[in-house]
């Protein structure tokens, strides 16, 4: 790990919502050595201080591109909502390949004297970066695209505020163990946001078999109940998730559901059988597929893409009234 020796509780918040709130395997995968710890604080320094970073060398800023003005405007979209990171870019330089730069960030906490390395590759188009495998968008706004991107395409069912100016989108899966246990999480959150507009984005995967049907009814649902309705087929599906285990009990669970929200199960049956269902169920996979989501569930915080299941609660609310206050209006 390369944050050697920090405390594993805030480690895993910290990598579970860090560069790009990618996943753990971002910082936990990199082959960058930790840096020299410096000596613990004595009795008369800070003990609220972070870390005391190195001097960077101005040698070690060899590449052209990018500035280190975009590399912090970069880090500070990632990382803005988290009061206690401290951060230095420490080098950015050539590489062998011409266009391609290395960035060296060095990263500590308020509190903490440990310092940890991130690297990545700035790619030629000053638009993406190579890290742990993956290549990412970069720039200043590196979730304005899938903002605008969610905007004109994200077509669920929706709650909450009419207005878009904190969109929230959860891609989900109903046959997924993880997006059921989700569901408490997105009710909290739509309580502690009353001013958020969320929409539910179906994303069955195909390791799922009752997923793709499940997914098919609850368009139907709402097509011929509303919204409202929708949700309370989500909740009913979602409670009764061990029914989808065949297709069987998946035809008793989804017809329960159904029923539930007010609906009548032959009429959405025969509506989940039609190619215009279908479409729109491909439609959405599709969507997920175009910007990225690999795994369920997903939460779209304004564009910004958070596998949330695994992320602590005061840590996701303080990133969405981060984006809420800082992101502004969509172009």
């Amino acid at each position: 790990m390369i944050f050697h020796s920090f405390d594993r509780s805030r480690l895993a918040a910290l990598a579970s919502a860090a560069l790009l709130a990618l996943p753990l395997s971002v910082l936990a995968q990199s082959d960058a050595k930790p840096v020299d710890v410096p000596a613990a604080p004595t009795q008369t320094e800070d003990a609220t201080a972070g870390p005391s970073f190195p001097k960077p060398d101005p040698a070690d800023f060899s590449a052209d591109s990018p500035t280190r003005e975009q590399v912090e405007g970069f880090l500070k979209a990632n990382w803005g909502f988290d009061t206690k990171r401290l951060y230095q870019v420490q080098s950015i330089a050539k590489t062998i390949v011409p266009g391609i730069s290395t960035v060296k960030v060095l990263v500590g906490e308020k509190g903490n004297k440990q310092i940890g390395p991130l690297q990545f590759f700035a790619l030629p188009d000053g638009k993406h970066i190579i890290t742990a495998g993956e290549i990412l968008p970069f720039s200043e706004h590196p979730f304005e695209e899938n903002r605008t991107t969610l905007l004109k395409r994200a077509d669920g069912p929706s709650r909450g505020a009419a207005d878009k100016s904190l969109e929230l989108v959860e891609f989900a899966d109903f046959q997924c163990p993880h997006c059921k246990d989700a569901q408490a999480t997105v009710e909290k959150l739509a309580t502690d946001f009353p001013n958020a507009h969320f929409v539910f984005q179906n994303f069955p995967l195909g390791q799922h078999p009752e997923a793709f049907r499940s997914a098919a009814y609850g368009l139907c649902v709402a097509k011929q109940g509303g919204d409202k309705a929708f949700f309370d087929y989500a909740a009913a599906v979602f409670d009764g998730q061990a029914g989808l285990a065949t297709a069987e009990g998946a035809t008793l669970t989804l017809n329960s559901a159904v029923t539930k929200a007010g609906q009548s199960p032959d009429k959405v049956e025969a509506c989940s059988k039609t190619p215009e269902t279908k479409a729109a169920v491909e439609a959405n996979i599709k969507l997920a597929q175009d910007l990225g989501v690999n795994q369920t569930p997903m939460l779209a915080i304004n564009g910004r893409l958070i596998p949330f299941a695994g992320i602590n609660y005061d840590t996701l609310k303080q990133m969405i009234t981060w984006h809420a206050a800082n992101d502004g209006a969509a172009k």
